[in-house]
């Protein structure tokens, strides 16, 4: 079992940033390829971001593109979201999840075996 706890989340002006964290117990995760996935009230939750188990690969939604980054420290068993020029519309709770699949994450959330609770992240005009 991976146990995910997410923290990094809280309420920020538009144009501003934060540094969300994932942080994994109970298995190492260096072998997963690992999500963080969002959602706000009212919608379905999207995928954000992916990065392979080495990091070499990664995966943007269009929405984030350019302004997110997804990172991962194996040696910390952790994985991180910057979030820069943050807008209004990244209002969600952000929540980072597991893929036994490490060479190339998937995007749908099925895929994902282990998630975090999620953090609040809130982005004020």
């Amino acid at each position: 079992q991976v146990q995910l706890v997410e923290s990094g989340g809280r309420s920020v002006q538009a144009g501003g940033s934060l540094r969300l964290s994932c942080a994994a117990s109970g298995r190492a995760i260096a072998s997963y390829g690992m999500g963080w996935f969002r959602q706000a009230p009212g919608k379905e939750r999207e995928l954000v971001a992916t990065i392979s188990w080495n990091g070499v690969s990664q995966y943007y939604s269009d929405a984030v593109k350019g302004r997110f980054t997804i990172s991962r420290d194996n040696a910390k068993n952790t994985v991180y979201l910057q979030m820069n020029s943050l807008k209004p519309e990244d209002t969600a709770v952000y929540r980072c999840a597991a893929d036994f699949n490490g060479g190339s994450p998937r995007r749908t959330p099925d895929a994902y075996v282990y998630w975090g609770q999620g953090t609040q992240v809130t982005v004020s005009s």
